[in-house]
């Protein structure tokens, strides 16, 4: 169970501070069920109330600093995703951005990466989807990333790369 102060991943909402643990007084709910009070980061107003014992939405705590560094670090060893056919690419996708995992949103990033570099040396623009996907992942990554590197979100991509540079 996460206790109050505690930073958590909440689904597609992101990062979210746990202001308390309550339950609630509704017509239909269990009166002794327990529910997280969620404040997502950057809201001052907004609450999210969810079941503690929730299996539907990923709730996951955010990672140490230490895991951060160690996952920046085994970028290069990341596999991409192996996926040649374009709608088995999307579901493939949809999948890692569910997962909420910091290593599956570096997955989706190298591989349209990757793509993006191919299609542009056969004169080719990048897809709408994977444009579309690249956002999502780097928003979900550098996002995390940021609040626990303490660097700026828009500052991330060249952080990284930096950093594996230097290794």
């Amino acid at each position: 169970m996460f206790e109050t102060g505690d930073y958590v991943v909440y689904g597609h909402t992101g990062i979210c501070k746990v202001m308390g643990v309550t339950t609630m007084d509704m017509t239909g709910i269990p009166k002794d069920r327990l529910y997280y009070i969620l404040r997502p980061d950057g809201q001052t107003e907004g609450k999210i109330f969810t079941p503690v014992d929730n299996g539907k939405q990923v709730l996951r705590r955010v990672m140490s600093k230490e895991e951060a560094e160690h996952l920046i670090d085994e970028i290069p060893e990341i596999e991409v995703l192996g996926v040649t056919d374009d709608k088995q690419r999307e579901e493939k996708y949809k999948e890692c951005i569910r997962s909420c995992e910091c290593r599956e949103m570096i997955r989706i990033i190298k591989t349209i990466y990757l793509r993006k570099k191919e299609r542009v040396a056969q004169g080719k623009k990048a897809t709408a989807t994977d444009e579309r996907y690249l956002k999502l992942a780097e928003e979900n990554l550098y996002s995390e990333l940021s609040m626990l590197l303490d660097v700026p979100k828009n500052k991330m991509e060249k952080y990284i790369t930096a950093r594996i540079e230097r290794r």
